[in-house]
């Protein structure tokens, strides 16, 4: 668990929201997309960002159901809404048909008797619809309906989760929920300083550990328990949450997204703020991802996109509550790095030399510090430890004013910007000496000091009072998530620090090779593999020298054209798999060898009842590494690029990287860089290396394609796209494309 890092351990609060509802930090990434814009297949390129200041601080509220009688769940929401109405200085107003007051507060028999603006309605009904029909004509702002049994439950729930949700879009309201619960009406503790972590959640109780973070002094500021995302979903919380003055960092846990897109808006305007967003996303199995649509009745989307989505626009995975406690409050809390190096410095070398091996195992850079800090270190740890980094001191130093020294000397090195101890035991007075030194040590410093205390007891003094009572030591239970949320925080500022919002850089109008391939595409039918390449063509894709034929002697006059040695393939709409039936003839040099497989060709398709629309006499390229680059549609995200190893190893192997487009060279780069083979690219055994500025150029082609043609294009595979050695180019050697 983090400890309390409240009071100076900061980033310091984002200026103050001008007037425009938008911080001044947003200009920082150069901020060109504006609400309304959209890209070339009419998709918004800005986060739609919903004013929810009136609803988390409403002047007024109406509780529609409201009740005194003890006894009745309807009382005890109503109790707990009045409180908090008293705390956020809100007037209550209760609604009910047959009641004249509750808790000694006037009703109003029905919400069209609502005689002054409200701001929010809590529908205490079974049914909120009649209601929502019924607050259509008051001015009523927001709404909320805890009430089950819609989309959750089943094809009949989905139907009138669909009726309640076409009722708020007439009406004007924002609804929260249904099938919500009372969490956005906690008690916040409101003694606790420093940036603050802002909740969603779409079950309310997977939200309560970080919630109870507050008793280990770590500032809460929201929680929006979403539910079904009826109207209201995660993304509207994001984007409101990160032009919130005094938000540090976004925790979520994530069923299911209702809206892809607006996912990526809401995380690219979180990135723009520079605000971390944490998420834990279930689904990542069958299993997990099938009990996830049965609570929330939401779309889980492939795991893959979902993961690489969220890594390309700056989301923070992570797979356990206790990581998303631990990683939020860090973020939101901790200063920029000075720099990137993590020194683990323990009493153990036993200690120092694992810790040290899983966090170079999970990506931190372990400096080895300069000799001159090695020998300064050295006057007060003996000559025979090592003090490299990991930093032994042997135990004896912590216990005295040696302690402080070491650890001061280690925070002064420039190429240092965290400081790990992991005190896997208690070990007191020196373990007590140790955690002071430690926290006194950090008040003086801008660097990040972290502790991992390993005692299952945690009852301890040193740990209780003096690193969780710290403004500035960040405290963890467990290795494995210290580990997890440094690199998050040198990740995520690595991140931030050079963004650009790829929809900044998105096309707002169709190019020249839209209109050259939208002639070629043919609605809800596949194209054969000559037009599929005439479609690559278009786009400036290269494909090997071709000439499409339909007779033996026009066959020889294309091979002379074309030049020998030439391949030859059976071309049709409905031919996906040529290779598997005998279709495709390789490495032909003569005309009588053209005019034998011209037949042969003719003579498989008649036999396996195959239609052709003729033999593709190709020119034959050289060899070099095959890859595949293709365009799928994903039904939370819509179009998607994946690049991988091609030919017989995409199936294989199945080592593939996706990306949501758009997206820039870096991220085509970085696609590259996920692959497990990406070493062949490289050259191996003698290889030339491959022409990699070919291959990135021939996925943002791609990519641009499938931005254009996102109405008309299911799928598109170019399998194999053979990389040539590095000056020479890529060549699309066979394509498959799909219209919609």
């Amino acid at each position: 668990m983090l400890g309390s890092t409240h009071g100076t351990f900061t980033t310091g609060l984002r200026a103050r929201v001008d007037a425009c509802g938008e911080s001044p930090r947003a200009a920082v990434h150069g901020v060109t997309a504006a609400p309304g814009d959209q890209d070339v297949s009419g998709r918004p390129l800005y986060a739609a960002v919903p004013d929810l200041d009136r609803f988390f601080r409403p002047e007024s509220v109406a509780v529609v159901g409201a009740s005194d009688t003890e006894g009745r769940a309807n009382t005890g929401i109503t109790r707990q809404l009045l409180a908090w109405a008293e705390r956020v200085g809100a007037r209550l107003v209760p609604v009910h048909p047959t009641r004249t007051s509750v808790f000694g507060i006037d009703c109003v028999p029905s919400v069209g008797a609502l005689t002054e603006p409200v701001d929010l309605a809590v529908l205490l009904v079974a049914d909120p619809l009649p209601v929502i029909e019924e607050l259509a004509e008051t001015k009523v702002r927001f709404a909320v309906a805890f009430a089950s049994g819609f989309a959750e439950t089943g094809a009949a729930g989905a139907a009138a989760q669909e009726r309640l949700a076409a009722a708020v879009r007439r009406s004007g309201i924002r609804l929260l929920g249904p099938n919500t619960n009372l969490n956005a009406f906690e008690r916040f503790r409101d003694d606790l300083e420093g940036p603050a972590v802002a909740l969603i959640t779409q079950s309310g109780h997977q939200g309560r550990p970080v919630f109870t973070l507050q008793e280990l002094g770590v500032r809460l500021s929201h929680w929006a328990p979403t539910g079904n995302e009826a109207d209201l979903e995660t993304s509207d919380f994001i984007s409101y949450f990160a032009g919130r003055p005094e938000v540090g960092a976004i925790a979520c846990y994530v069923e299911g997204l209702k809206d892809g897109r607006a996912f990526l808006l809401a995380a690219d305007r979180a990135a723009r703020h520079g605000v971390p967003v944490v998420a834990v996303k279930v689904g990542r199995t069958e299993t997990g991802a099938r009990t996830a649509a049965s609570h929330t009745g939401k779309l889980t989307g492939a795991d893959q996109v979902v993961d690489a989505a969220m890594r390309q626009f700056g989301v923070i995975r992570v797979d356990g509550l206790d990581q998303l406690q631990d990683t939020a409050t860090l973020l939101a809390r901790a200063r920029r790095p000075q720099a990137d190096g993590v020194v683990v410095y323990s009493i153990s070398g036993g200690t120092g030399a694992h810790f040290a091996d899983l966090a170079t195992g999970a990506g931190l850079r372990l400096p080895t510090l300069p000799q001159a800090k090695q020998d300064e270190l050295h006057e007060w740890i003996p000559e025979y430890l090592s003090v490299a980094n990991p930093v032994d001191n042997g135990g004896h130093p912590v216990g005295d004013w040696r302690g402080r020294k070491i650890i001061d000397a280690i925070l002064a090195d420039p190429s240092v910007g965290v400081l790990i101890c992991p005190i896997t035991g208690p070990f007191p007075p020196m373990s007590d000496r140790l955690a002071q030194d430690l926290v006194d040590a950090a008040e003086a410093t801008d660097k990040l000091v972290c502790v991992v205390w390993g005692s299952p007891v945690g009852t301890e003094e040193a740990y209780r009072t003096t690193l969780l009572g710290s403004s500035r030591v960040a405290t963890f239970r467990t290795f494995a998530n210290c580990i997890g949320a440094v690199k998050a925080y040198l990740d995520h500022h690595r991140f931030t620090g050079a963004y650009r919002s790829p929809f900044d850089e998105a096309p707002r109008t169709p190019s020249p090779s839209f209109r050259k391939a939208q002639a070629l595409m043919r609605p809800g039918r596949r194209l054969s593999e000559h037009a599929a390449k005439q479609l690559l063509r278009a786009y400036g894709i290269r494909v090997p020298r071709e000439q499409l034929v339909t007779s033996a002697a026009a066959a020889v006059r294309a091979a002379g054209l074309v030049g020998y040695p030439v391949v030859m393939k059976a071309s049709g709409a409905q031919l996906a798999h040529k290779t598997e039936l005998g279709l495709v003839k390789v490495g032909l040099t003569s005309a009588s060898q053209v005019r034998d497989a011209y037949r042969e060709l003719t003579d498989i398709a008649r036999f396996e009842s195959v239609d052709l629309d003729g033999i593709l006499v190709c020119q034959m390229v050289g060899r070099g590494v095959e890859m595949v680059v293709g365009v799928t549609r994903d039904e939370l995200f819509g179009p998607t690029v994946t690049v991988g190893l091609g030919g017989v190893l995409v199936e294989v192997l199945n080592d593939t990287a996706v990306r949501v487009p758009p997206f820039g060279e870096p991220e085509a780069r970085s696609m590259l860089a996920e692959l497990r083979g990406r070493a062949l690219l490289d050259g191996v055994r003698g290889a030339p290396p491959a022409d990699v500025d070919a291959l990135v150029e021939v996925v943002l082609r791609v990519q641009r394609m499938a931005l254009e043609l996102d109405g008309d294009l299911a799928e598109l595979d170019i399998n194999p796209l053979m990389v040539l050695p590095r000056g020479q180019g890529a060549v699309a050697l066979d394509a498959l494309a799909v219209c919609r």
